[in-house]
């Protein structure tokens, strides 16, 4: 399996059987253009125009935008209904956190999370191996609270995403921040590459140039 960043909270997961695109964005503070990208499989967690430009990917794939369980191509999909705010939804609504089993491996992308996982989240989320977490705050967890929410998940990688970084003009914290309360040197990689066999014993960070 190969992972790429495509930017903000955006990757092109590509497996021996399907790939998937999470969170495709267009957005008039975002000045990077998203990659041209072709998917099986495009998971949207949320309804804003950094996250939901379904229209970039190319191919016929299925949309998942939603809570429910699926299968595609002997790969699986989970969709977990959570909160885009630490107000019950109030003020940004509802997220949608998606887990995805493919070829072994178990991914979690936290979408815009603004909230702690309550314990029957935790549960659906157990067994994660890489885990991809929004860091910047304002409007999703914070530095701090992300690394509250990695230690209660225990991924074997860590890929921070929806930070501060170039071409991206949301009022967002740099991943520094967030490398700093996690305490790790991480490791930079253009893309990650990886198999159930080779996944590290201790969690370490990724941190994907995007």
């Amino acid at each position: 399996m190969e992972i790429t960043h495509l930017g903000h909270s955006c990757f092109k997961i590509a497996g021996k059987n399907l790939t998937v695109v999470t969170d495709p964005y267009n957005h008039p503070k975002i000045s990077k253009k998203m990659p041209k990208v072709e998917a099986q499989v495009v998971t949207i967690s949320h309804q804003h125009q950094d996250h939901n430009y379904k229209e970039g990917v190319r191919g016929d794939f299925l949309l998942l935008d939603s809570p429910g369980e699926y299968e595609v191509k002997e790969s699986f999909f989970q969709g977990i209904d959570s909160f885009h705010d630490d107000s019950k939804g109030e003020e940004r609504g509802n997220n949608t956190i998606f887990t995805m089993e493919i070829d072994g491996v178990v991914i979690c992308h936290l979408g815009d999370l603004g909230v702690e996982l309550d314990n029957e989240q935790l549960e659906k989320v157990d067994g994660v191996d890489i885990l991809m977490v929004p860091v910047g705050g304002t409007y999703t967890i914070d530095a701090k609270t992300a690394v509250k929410v990695v230690n209660d998940i225990g991924p074997k990688i860590v890929i921070p995403m929806h930070y501060k970084d170039t071409g991206i003009d949301i009022p967002l914290d740099p991943v520094d921040k967030f490398i700093k309360e996690m305490g790790e040197t991480p490791e930079t990689l253009d893309r990650l590459k990886v198999a159930k066999k080779d996944l590290p014993e201790e969690m370490k960070v990724v941190v994907l140039k995007s």
